[in-house]
């Protein structure tokens, strides 16, 4: 079956059943997409060496915690 095929399908399918389509293609993208990030910061991955370079910058305390990252850059707009 063509992606043609398929779009005409579904154009033909009465709207609720179109709406339960289009969540279950949500759950499939999402659950792709948390597949893929599970993946990229995994070790060996894509995103692993930004995670060692972030635990590096935190061991070495060149890192403020989010809050007071958040308070500092609060201030910083009051300011302005």
């Amino acid at each position: 079956m063509t992606l043609e095929a398929i779009k005409v399908a579904i154009k033909k399918l009465p709207e609720r059943e179109k709406t339960s389509l289009a969540a279950w293609l949500r759950q499939q993208d999402a659950e792709a997409w948390d597949r893929q990030i599970e993946q990229d910061f995994s070790e060996g991955g894509a995103g692993a060496a930004l995670l060692e370079a972030w635990d590096a910058e935190i061991n070495a305390g060149k890192s403020a915690p989010l809050e007071e990252f958040l308070a500092q850059r609060q201030t910083g707009r009051k300011s302005k």
